[in-house]
């Protein structure tokens, strides 16, 4: 019994190490640029311009305008 519960006490102890608070000012060096949905924001609204511009239509991204192209 004395076993177990050291093991216990042992897990609980390092399962609270991992866990810390990070500050809004040290999110920027948490952030890397690998981890972003889309790494090129200018290649994404190239792509989402063309999309919008082939289906004539606008989706979801609050881009107008019709099938030619004309913004």
């Amino acid at each position: 019994m004395k076993i177990i519960s050291g093991i216990l006490l042992i897990g609980f102890a390092l399962s609270l190490t991992a866990c810390s608070e990070v500050l809004p000012r040290q999110r920027g060096n948490l952030a890397l640029p690998q981890m972003a949905l889309t790494p090129d924001a200018l290649e994404f609204s190239l792509r989402q311009h063309t999309a919008f511009s082939k289906e004539a239509a606008s989706g979801g991204y609050g881009g107008g305008g019709g099938g030619c192209g004309c913004n």
